[in-house]
């Protein structure tokens, strides 16, 4: 959800996004094993130090694109976050080595029975977060007034400049907006996968899939695609094997490149 925030608003692709969810992810572990806070509770600190980063972020490198033509800015932008995720990579492993990091709670293998199938508790609440996440990012676009500057500028820049809207720190706004969920994603990661330096690649492609599918600019479109994803990779483990749950994903990514390339929630 934030990379296709970032995408509608500012018509920037952050390939970085990874690396984001990566530092969400340490934001998590740290505070858990030096202070034992809980993951769940930590959601809110990672989510601020990651709006207040990709703050930074934004204005140190992605404003600098708002001017030139729209082309060009994607083009930039895709090289600026390479770029980007190199160095981010790179930090990492200096400041915490390359060895993975795991969020191990008290209920980290808890699990529900329902209806036969076992389902890790860790895993259920973070599905829950995922849709209280989207409840409430749908809540502040649609309700409040920053919310609907951000909906004003994604359909049309101009028009939003002449009603008085403060495009500058909108875009600042959805940028650091699109780090926060980033962070909040990281530390579920950490909770219910594991944390390294090297996971960005994997998240990155993964969020590109699933923004493709739904549509680029699509936040509602991208939420459904992402929960289509994990179905279909989770069906395609249970009956093929887990080495084809990727395989299920770029497969699905293909098929809608060639049948419907605007995505799946975009009209043509």
């Amino acid at each position: 959800m934030g990379l296709s925030l970032v995408f509608g608003v500012l018509k920037m692709l952050n390939v970085a996004h990874g690396e984001l969810i990566m530092l969400g992810g340490y934001v998590g572990f740290w505070l858990f094993a030096i202070w034992g806070i809980d993951p769940f509770l930590s959601l809110a600190p990672s989510a601020l130090a990651l709006f207040l980063a990709g703050g930074l972020l934004y204005r140190l490198l992605f404003s600098r694109l708002l001017s030139v033509p729209e082309e060009t800015k994607l083009k930039n932008s895709i090289l600026i976050g390479f770029g980007l995720a190199l160095v981010l990579q790179t930090l990492a492993i200096r400041a915490w080595t390359a060895d993975e990091r795991v969020i191990s709670t008290s209920y980290a293998g808890a699990v529900l029975p329902i209806g036969g199938v076992v389902v890790p508790l860790a895993r259920l609440g973070a599905l829950a977060v995922a849709f209280l996440t989207l409840g409430g990012l749908h809540l502040f676009i649609h309700r409040t007034y920053p919310g609907k500057a951000i909906r004003a500028i994604a359909e049309d820049v101009d028009a939003a400049y002449l009603s008085g809207i403060p495009v500058p720190a909108v875009f600042l706004t959805a940028f650091g907006l699109g780090s926060a969920l980033a962070g909040i994603a990281g530390t579920l990661v950490g909770m219910t996968d594991a944390v390294s330096p090297a996971i960005g690649l994997s998240w990155t492609l993964k969020a590109l899939i699933v923004v493709v599918l739904g549509g680029l600019g699509s936040v509602f479109g991208t939420f459904v695609a992402g929960v289509a994803l994990g179905v279909a990779e989770a069906l395609s483990g249970f009956f093929l094997g887990n080495a084809y749950r990727e395989v299920m994903g770029l497969a699905l990514f293909l098929l809608v490149l060639a049948l419907r390339p605007q995505g799946l929630f975009v009209r043509r």
